[in-house]
């Protein structure tokens, strides 16, 4: 990564850092997109089961990984610095306390996920599908977990094009694993929706792997000698990360999870309209890789200037970040208008299912333009290391306000499961404004401690 004199210079900075973090995240988010539609085309019980299944899962490892994000920041801000040698450390203790995250994740997992799933009234054969597919999952959580704190000391390099490859080297595997397992062939049994846990889980452990001998052996990320010495475990370090991260992992997990929340809210609906509402939900997810690819871009960016003590630059590349985010969400906007039931086909062959699902693609529209100014908006705030007043933010936007009227509406109007979206609408619109001004007197705070935003 490199300084930056004007806005060109920036621009094209930021593209090349924003263009592999998308393709990755897109790929990321391909192995969830390819679980739930291939499962879909083998019955409804297991699209519906395999959507329940990721609707808890993405909700905890969204929140949970969003505190490992912290090392972004962390590491970009060192660098920018001058302050290598930090480094190594730091991703050392990041990796020890991933490690542990997952173990817990997995025992209270164990403990729990029966009675969460008892308590949904779901169809016995959907309620199996999903406790068993989160089952085949936990067998990749480990390596997931540390995948994506050594997935930010790469980024945080500005060598996102690395992620990138690691990404889609492993998604032929998935896809591969997917048919495999998902339809019994080759003499392989036919698990259904389950047999994609396992096969999300092995990829897991593939892009672990990768990263790791990667960061080892070639440069420049063998020159911070990562995994050249021991280090002692430094609780005094897990709570410097802790402090970032916590946060952070709340503000993400305060977002994803009503997502998640609405899904379950919804369980009493029929599996048809269950099923449409996770395929429309589950594409509005693989638009907003746009404006979350751009946020973590500008994690980086930021992070960076500001270390440097660059403080107009950061400025500048977070409401560049913005702009380029609004100006995508107008295009996704009109391709939901357009082709809303070719979508729709993707998830399933079910006319019934396609038709509702259309619906609801209509609703994610004004998802776009609350994503593209609330995400980017974040990204920025965590380069400054500001992350207590987010999690709040979005705290009081999506759970005090957005969930509340999604469930007035859903259950006690005519609106019936569009309720729900609409409180989801509401609740987005309320952080991004909310965000927004929070960042606007960020920067005007560090412009007057920092002498009017001097390099």
């Amino acid at each position: 990564m490199q300084q930056t004199t004007n806005f060109k210079e920036k621009i094209k900075q930021l593209l090349i850092i924003v263009i592999p973090i998308f393709i990755t995240q897109v790929g990321m988010f391909s192995m969830n997109f390819f679980d739930t539609t291939m499962s879909g085309h083998f019955s409804a019980n297991d699209l519906a089961g395999v959507a329940i299944g990721s609707s808890i899962w993405v909700a905890v490892y969204t929140g949970l990984s969003g505190i490992l994000v912290a090392i972004t920041p962390i590491v970009a801000q060192l660098i920018g610095g001058k302050k290598e040698k930090q480094v190594a450390f730091h991703i050392i203790q990041g990796l020890y306390l991933s490690i542990i995250m997952a173990i817990v994740v997995i025992i209270l997992g164990a403990i729990f996920l029966n009675s969460i799933l008892n308590h949904m009234n779901l169809n016995i054969k959907v309620q199996n599908i999903a406790h068993d597919y989160l089952v085949a999952l936990s067998f990749g959580m480990i390596p997931l977990f540390m995948f994506q704190v050594q997935r930010s000391f790469i980024d945080a390099l500005g060598k996102t094009k690395v992620s990138m490859l690691i990404t889609l080297s492993a998604l032929p595997v998935n896809l591969l694993f997917n048919y495999l397992l998902i339809f019994g062939k080759i003499g392989f049994p036919a698990f259904g929706g389950v047999g994609a846990g396992y096969a999300t889980a092995i990829t897991y452990w593939i892009i672990t792997f990768i990263s790791f001998f990667i960061i080892k052996y070639n440069h420049p990320f063998s020159a911070f000698q990562i995994f050249e010495k021991f280090f002692k475990v430094s609780f005094r370090k897990w709570a410097e990360i802790l402090k970032i991260g916590i946060p952070i992992g709340l503000s993400i997990f305060f977002e994803t999870s009503i997502f998640s929340a609405v899904t379950l809210l919804m369980s009493h609906f029929d599996t048809v309209t269950i099923a449409s509402h996770q395929s429309a939900m589950n594409f509005a997810s693989l638009l907003y890789m746009i404006p979350l690819s751009i946020s973590m871009a500008l994690t980086i960016v930021v992070g960076f200037e500001v270390g440097a003590k660059r403080y107009l630059d950061a400025k500048q590349y977070s409401w560049l970040g913005v702009l380029l985010a609004i100006s995508l969400a107008i295009i996704n906007g009109l391709i939901l208008v357009g082709f809303r039931h070719q979508i729709a086909g993707i998830y399933s062959t079910d006319p019934e299912v396609i038709k509702l699902t259309a619906d609801f693609l209509l609703y994610a529209l004004f998802f776009q333009l609350s994503d593209a100014i609330q995400a980017p908006v974040q990204g920025s705030l965590r380069g400054y290391k500001d992350v207590n007043i987010t999690f709040v933010m979005s705290l009081v936007s999506y759970w005090v306000i957005g969930l509340p009227l999604g469930y007035y509406l859903g259950n006690y109007s005519d609106w019936g499961a569009f309720g729900f979206w609409i409180g989801l609408i509401t609740g987005l619109a309320v952080g991004a404004i909310c965000l927004a001004s929070r960042l606007v007197m960020i920067q005007k705070r560090w412009g007057i401690l920092r002498g009017n935003f001097g390099r």
